[in-house]
């Protein structure tokens, strides 16, 4: 297993005393700001995302808003939707955060817009950014600025506008893959991009590596940051009933160019795995649900099904012994926090930050490539010790609450007030 250390978070350490308060003394039993808490009503946070859906790597950035607000800061959002049933929207809302739709054009219904946009996306990226460039002209100066991507370059056009604003901002990257290389011609803006944030956090070590190595240039003001996870981070959940039939789970978007899934039903698909007592659920939804489970159906695969998304993750995990997940690309995947959260053990393919959080054959299984052949074998020397699964993903557990903190909102919530209120080298608060 591959670590990286949470202790030296290259924050500064200006506003600690905020940032090293606990929860308690943060918040009332109403969740407003008291005692040093004060000291957040004056400061000022801009959230933009680049995703064009919600997913979840929109969780970090807007959960971190509304913890943001909460402790009374003036928090506004950005994003090309913010629909009141996407996520946690409804509750910024109710927060008062302010709320501001890039991808709306004045008198177009929403529909012909998002019409426009497929037909162009070159239009609707270039008619975001203006639509940020102009609220950041007619807004007061934010403290901060927070440019959330799905990616690691997604957002380098939204990202030029925050870096030809007035204020000092940071990056937030979700992922970084070998199967999408930045375009030649986003390279001078996304240097630019990285060398002038104040801080550029990162899912895992991998992807930090992986972003330089594509952009060509290394990126010195960066660290690690976790996402929220929906599983109890207080113990591991209890152990399923054990029966005839082992009980495993693939949870995640429904995309195989990205996500693998038919890398597992290919493997599921081989005699042996036929004739042994196991079951997969596919959890999730995406734009290739039917044709996999169109592929399911045509390889015979009866002990398979597609059980689409749910919000109740523990429910998932009281009734599953692992985690199957035969990834091409991935930052740190949530799925995989959540099940060592649960205690289950899980086997997936050695991709994004996967292998800085399992250590091979004693956390879990690691696939040494997305491959049917390698997955195979990861599953069968997990299949070989399933009789030591238990004790695994208690060692699993332990391990995840020592790399993963309890709240990652409230971490990174610390850790951007700590930025906000950072001296540049001329003394002056940014």
């Amino acid at each position: 297993m591959k670590r990286t250390g949470r202790g030296d978070t290259g924050i500064p350490t200006r506003a600690r005393q905020w940032a090293s308060a606990s929860a308690s003394d943060r918040l009332g039993p109403a969740g407003e700001s008291t005692g040093s808490g004060d000291a957040a009503l004056s400061l000022r946070f801009a959230f933009v995302s680049s995703n064009f859906s919600w997913g979840g790597s929109e969780t970090l950035w807007s959960e971190t808003a509304a913890e943001l607000a909460r402790r009374g800061c003036t928090v506004t959002a950005y994003k090309n939707r913010l629909a009141r049933r996407d996520g946690n929207v409804a509750t910024l809302e109710a927060l008062k955060v302010k709320r501001r739709e890039l991808a709306r054009f004045p008198g177009l219904p929403n529909q012909l817009f998002s019409l426009v946009g497929r037909i162009s996306p070159y239009f609707s990226h270039g008619y975001q950014a203006l639509r940020l460039h102009a609220s950041f002209a007619v807004s007061r100066r934010h403290d901060l600025i927070v440019l959330s991507q799905g990616g690691n370059a997604d957002g380098w056009l939204l990202g030029a506008v925050c870096r030809r604003g007035r204020a000092p901002y940071v990056v937030i990257s979700q992922k970084a893959t070998d199967l999408y290389w930045p375009q030649d011609d986003w390279q001078t803006q996304l240097r630019s991009l990285y060398r002038g944030a104040r801080h550029s956090f990162f899912v895992s070590h991998h992807n930090r590596v992986l972003t330089e190595e594509q952009i060509g240039e290394r990126i010195p003001r960066a660290s690690v940051v976790r996402n929220p996870f929906l599983v109890p981070p207080e113990a591991p959940i209890p152990w399923p009933a054990d029966g005839a039939e082992v009980r495993l789970a693939c949870v995640g978007r429904l995309y195989p160019k990205e996500k693998g899934q038919d890398l597992l039903l290919r493997v599921l698909a081989r005699k042996k795995w036929r004739d042994r007592p196991l079951s997969v659920t596919f959890f999730g939804e995406g734009e290739q649900r039917a044709g996999l489970e169109s592929m399911a159906r045509l390889l015979g695969l009866d002990r398979v099904r597609f059980a689409g998304f749910t919000s109740d993750v523990a429910a998932i995990w009281a009734d599953h012994h692992g985690l199957v997940l035969p990834s091409r690309a991935e930052g740190l995947p949530l799925v995989l926090v959540e099940a060592m959260m649960a205690g289950r053990v899980a086997v997936v393919t050695d991709v994004g930050g996967n292998a800085e959080v399992i250590d091979d054959g004693r956390t879990g299984f690691i696939a040494d490539a997305p491959t049917e052949a390698s997955f195979d074998r990861a599953l069968e020397r997990a299949w070989e010790r399933r009789g030591e699964w238990r004790g695994i993903g208690t060692a699993a557990a332990a391990e995840i609450r020592t790399l993963v903190p309890p709240d990652p909102a409230a971490d990174l919530a610390d850790r951007l007030m700590a930025l906000a209120t950072e001296r540049d080298s001329a003394g002056v608060a940014a």
